[in-house]
């Protein structure tokens, strides 16, 4: 499979999980049209044209050619400089590799990031909030995350990769997008009643349980939450990074009991306890592994070698993605 062919299916995948209606995926896209229509002629050179087609920011062909072909992926959670040695060590050893495959952005897919936090928006929206509530209670949470992502050494692993002659792309929010889907599927089935029995049926998914095995499994956010009920179960696990303390009282007026994320910050965990919403943590590291295993399986479908790496409990399902 080529370079391009990889990115596109990425694309492609994170579309088909996209948990919100097919109408706003098409609005980023058709807004990223008008930008570059409008856009000045001493602006095009800075333009981002993926932006065209691609609606998720975070989500990049990092360095290497397109139409370079792939065989061999090293992919884990993170692709940081020290990845980048461990797959000239590989070569060393007869395991030459083609790609490193990154779930957390570098680049400019870093710099981005806040772009794709407007997802959080419509994802409350089709939950019954109102979206002028949903834009007005993320709307500076998305530019402080702007303004923290400024100072980062964005290029660093990128220039590694272009030095070593390695391609390097991230996918992130399609594959946020598999985990969100996947598990509101999984937990609607299975209807837990109480936060302790989600807990229970996060540990029958195999990322989980290996996750449990090192320590740092799914449970609930405040130690003996174990018996509270649930009530209606949301999974927020997409959307860039954590929203706003302000969208907990709005979800507690949508009529959620309880929401099932990766992690949580301290702030947002003192406004849920406010709002009385349950919380499930079930792990960051666990949970970005079942999403990028679900897009990582269409890959090893089409007969290319994963090499998990960087925290990546890789997991294969045969075909399974709900």
């Amino acid at each position: 499979m080529k370079l391009k062919d990889l990115y596109q299916l990425a694309i492609k995948t994170g579309i088909e999980k996209d948990p919100r209606p097919r109408e706003d995926v098409q609005r980023v896209l058709d807004e990223a049209q008008k930008s570059w229509e409008e856009c000045k002629p001493a602006q095009k050179d800075f333009f981002d044209l993926d932006s065209l087609e691609n609606p998720y920011a975070d989500t990049r062909i990092l360095a290497g050619d397109p139409d370079r072909e792939v065989r061999r992926v090293l992919a884990g959670i993170d692709i940081d400089v020290g990845e980048v040695l461990l797959a000239e060590r590989l070569a060393d050893k007869g395991k030459p590799v083609d790609l490193l495959l990154s779930h957390h952005p570098a680049g400019r897919a870093l710099a981005q990031l806040y772009k794709v936090m407007p997802l959080q928006q419509d994802f409350m929206a089709a939950y019954g909030i109102p979206i002028n509530l949903a834009e007005g209670v993320l709307a500076d949470r998305i530019q402080e995350v702007r303004r923290g992502l400024l100072p980062k050494n964005h290029n660093r692993v990128v220039d590694a990769a272009r030095l070593l002659d390695y391609m390097l792309m991230c996918v992130h929010t399609p594959a946020d997008n598999c985990v969100a889907s996947y598990l509101q599927a999984f937990l609607d089935r299975e209807q837990p009643k109480t936060v302790g029995e989600i807990v229970e049926a996060l540990l029958t998914i195999a990322e989980y349980k290996e996750a449990a095995k090192l320590g740092v499994g799914p449970q609930p956010l405040d130690p003996g939450g174990e018996k509270l009920r649930a009530g209606k179960i949301v999974v927020e696990m997409t959307g860039g990074t954590g929203g706003s303390p302000e969208m907990f009282a709005q979800w507690a007026k949508a009529g959620v009991g309880t929401l099932v994320c990766m992690h949580l910050s301290e702030k947002n965990r003192k406004a849920a306890k406010e709002n009385h919403i349950r919380i499930v943590i079930a792990g960051h590291i666990a949970s970005d592994s079942l999403g990028l295993n679900l897009f990582l399986d269409q890959l090893a479908a089409a007969g290319i070698d994963i090499i998990p790496c960087s925290g990546l409990l890789r997991v294969e399902r045969n075909g399974e993605t709900n």
